[in-house]
């Protein structure tokens, strides 16, 4: 069996005649496996009231790409990821986080946030250390802070 993926040239071919792999309406060259989305790019959403406000924050502070701009959303590139920062008449943040990131070096990236304004929450009933992270019982650690909408945002260095 071909491998599941992108696939182009000859081994398109292959891939479209013989096998279970089918091309995905509108997606090009990209064929999909039969977990349909393996190999699909995400895309993330996050709300926010105020759109120049949140390019502010999620270019200027935190440092992303901006991929658009419209009057209905500001769309980010973050790693291999889209964010897409939408906009909504009213928002009611969720206590839990909405969208996070994976980094290799927690502390000195707090540091570099914070020396943007980036401020840590605390969470109660969370043993969380003097800077704000809290280490899972896996080992992994993590820290949380919010956007300028309440949007609780992490990040979270993995054990290894």
């Amino acid at each position: 069996m071909p491998a599941l993926g992108r696939h182009r040239g000859a081994d398109h071919q292959a891939v479209a005649a013989g096998s279970r792999h089918r091309r995905a309406p509108g997606a090009g060259d990209v064929f999909y496996g039969e977990g349909m989305l393996e190999s699909a790019h995400a895309v993330a959403f996050v709300s926010a009231t105020d759109l120049a406000r949140a390019r502010d924050f999620y270019e200027g502070t935190l440092g992303l790409e901006v991929q658009e701009i419209s009057g209905f959303a500001c769309v980010f590139r973050t790693g291999g990821a889209t964010l897409r920062v939408t906009l909504v008449g009213e928002l009611s943040p969720q206590p839990f986080t909405v969208f996070g990131w994976e980094v290799g070096a927690i502390a000195d990236t707090m540091a570099g946030l914070a020396a943007r304004g980036v401020e840590f929450a605390r969470f109660e009933g969370m043993d969380q250390d003097p800077a704000g992270v809290w280490t899972t019982p896996g080992g992994d650690r993590v820290a949380w802070f919010r956007d300028p909408d309440g949007n609780v945002l992490s990040l979270t260095q993995f054990r290894g």
